[in-house]
Parts: structure tokens; C-alpha cells; sequence
């Protein structure tokens, strides 16, 4: 049984760098790729970075309920493909999604038995800043990307873990740790232990 790892954070919180270095750092973890309308940035790339679709081929993609979740941001519409899990489920790994708060919204109805994590920034003041020396948005751009951050941060609640990354090798720690200990959950280890407790010859199913 594959864990399904759920991060959300508002923009800006470190996220994405967090969810890559977990990745790189993990080989039985993989990463969903989000499909999404937003044309492609400098730097991205196909099936990496994102998948890119047309608006069209993403409502299709809805209609035919191959979305575990999807959501509009910013003008753009993101998705998770329900393909994604079902290829990590085939290889025995689990996955990570880097998913906003409306699709882990989604997901959390849709897999209950996923593990959900929010990154918090340490304060409203250092997102700002952050988002500031990013250089790549326009102030009317950033006032709405805090406006949206204070939306999000009001959805913790809903989530299994909160972190605050205030230090990013830490963060990184907390969240690896955070794995290794829902891949140690019994219902995880079924399939590894049963026969090591039947070896005991106590009848005890797992």
C-alpha cells in the first residue's frame, strides 16, 4: 500500500523546493506532475515541471473523471491525473503532491488515507519579503497572493501536520521524518510482518 503524501503551503513558503529535495532524496518516492493550462515558464519542462495542456483537453480530462482533483488558480486550471497513483501504486512507491488547498481539499475526500502537511512561512512579514525578492510579480500580483495566503492558512486545521519552515534543512528533516514514520504504520507494514507473526504461531492476523 503506496503512502500519498499531501503538502500545501501558501506561494512563497518554500513548497516546491521542499517537495524536490524530498524527492531527489528518496528513490521509493515519487512526484505527481500536475496538468495544467498555465503556459509553460522559462526553465520549465514537459512532464517534469508540469504537464501542459490546452483548456479543452483539461475539461475533457474532468468530464471523464481522470482528475483526482483539479482547481483554478490564477486564471489557470491545475490537476492531479489519477494515473499518477496508479503507476506508483504498480512500482511499490509512494507519492508526493504539491497541491494548493482547494485540491487537497478534493483529495482528502477522495483518499482519506492520505497524509496532509501544510508549510507555514515564519510570519505574514517574511512571506512578504520572500514574495518580494522573487522579483517576478507585480505588486498588485503579490497583494493577492497574501490575501489568498490568508485563505489558506485559515485551512490547517485540516491537515495531519503543520510545519514551519524557518530553516529549510530543518523543515526538510521534520518532513522526512514525517514519512519514514507513516511508511512504519501497521497498515503499511501488512504485507511485510504477517508472515512474521505467523511464524509465531499466535493466529494473530494483521
Amino acid at each position: 500500500m503506496s503512502v500519498v503524501l499531501i503538502i500545501s503551503a501558501p506561494s512563497g513558503s518554500g513548497k516546491s523546493t521542499l517537495a524536490r529535495h524530498l524527492v531527489e532524496s528518496d528513490p521509493r518516492l515519487d512526484f505527481s506532475t500536475s496538468v495544467t493550462t498555465r503556459p509553460p515558464r522559462p526553465g520549465d519542462e514537459e512532464g517534469k515541471s508540469y504537464s501542459f495542456v490546452t483548456e479543452e483537453e483539461f475539461f475533457v480530462m474532468r468530464d471523464r473523471g481522470e482528475l483526482l482533483e483539479w482547481a483554478e488558480v490564477f486564471g489557470n486550471y491545475y490537476g492531479t491525473s489519477s494515473v499518477v497513483l496508479d503507476l506508483a501504486r504498480q512500482r511499490g512507491h509512494d507519492l508526493l503532491l504539491d497541491i494548493d488547498v482547494q485540491g487537497a481539499s478534493q483529495l482528502m475526500e477522495r483518499l482519506p488515507e492520505a497524509v496532509t502537511v501544510f508549510i507555514l512561512p515564519p510570519s505574514r512579514t517574511e512571506l512578504e519579503s520572500r514574495l518580494r525578492n522573487r522579483s517576478s510579480d507585480s505588486n498588485e500580483v503579490i497583494e493577492r497572493r497574501l490575501n489568498d495566503a490568508a485563505r489558506e492558512v485559515a485551512n490547517l486545521d485540516h491537515y495531519d501536520y503543520v510545519l514551519v519552515n524557518d530553516d529549510l534543512d530543518e523543515t526538510l528533516d521534520e518532513l522526512k521524518s514525517i514519512l519514514a514514520a507513516e511508511r512504519h504504520r501497521k497498515g503499511q507494514m501488512t504485507g511485510r510482518i504477517q508472515s512474521i507473526v505467523e511464524s509465531f504461531q499466535i493466529g494473530t492476523k494483521i
